[in-house]
């Protein structure tokens, strides 16, 4: 989904109070106290997007990677939004050596209606890549990983966006073209520590 995430206050009330079981009564064996909201939603979800400001649950939605956690603790309060579609994930894999792979993210949202030429574009534009530069008997996953997700984004005229980042700076698939940077890959450097001070 893509608007915001929908929240029952009345029912995020129920859990905290003990009336509702968290994660759908899935751990119900054994006592486990008392439910935190603090300790095992707030605290546990990734981008730190929640808090409770005055008894009530707020989400800053901006800040949500829809990575569920907290719909799967309170499924009665937290419910997915309206603007529904899918995503679109390539490359995974199950190597007997490696184990099993999860495929990286291409698409972070489209929308899943008829004629479906949104999601055709991608996977002909995939094809045509795969077919044109995938070695005999070679998985999109290893082509990917031979030429890297750049040209992957190429091929299916995709613009880079901050879902395809693990971490800053640790796997970025966005390389500057020369064409792109001002004044290309020769500059002077005296100017350039103008504005860049050591």
């Amino acid at each position: 989904w893509k608007d915001d995430i929908k929240i029952d206050q009345e029912a995020v009330a129920g859990y905290i109070g003990g009336e509702f079981a968290p994660n759908g009564g899935a751990h119900s064996g054994r006592d486990w106290g008392k439910f935190d909201i603090e300790k095992e939603v707030i605290g546990l979800c990734p981008t730190e997007c929640m808090k409770m400001d005055g008894g009530k649950l707020k989400i800053d939605n901006r800040e949500c990677t829809r990575c569920m956690h907290c719909i799967n603790v309170m499924p009665r309060a937290l419910h997915i939004g309206d603007d529904r579609g899918c995503s679109m994930l390539v490359g995974a894999k199950a190597p007997i050596l490696d184990g099993a792979q999860m495929g990286s993210l291409l698409v972070p949202f489209v929308k899943v209606e008829e004629p479906y030429d949104e999601i055709k574009e991608v996977i002909e534009g995939i094809w045509d890549w795969w077919m044109e530069e995938g070695k005999n008997r070679e998985r999109l996953g290893e082509l990917i990983k031979r030429q890297g997700f750049q040209k992957l984004l190429e091929a299916t005229n995709i613009k880079a966006v901050a879902q395809h980042v693990q971490e800053p700076r640790h796997n970025p698939y966005i390389f500057w073209k020369e064409e792109e940077v001002d004044g290309g890959w020769s500059r002077d450097i005296n100017e350039f520590r103008k504005d860049h001070q050591r």
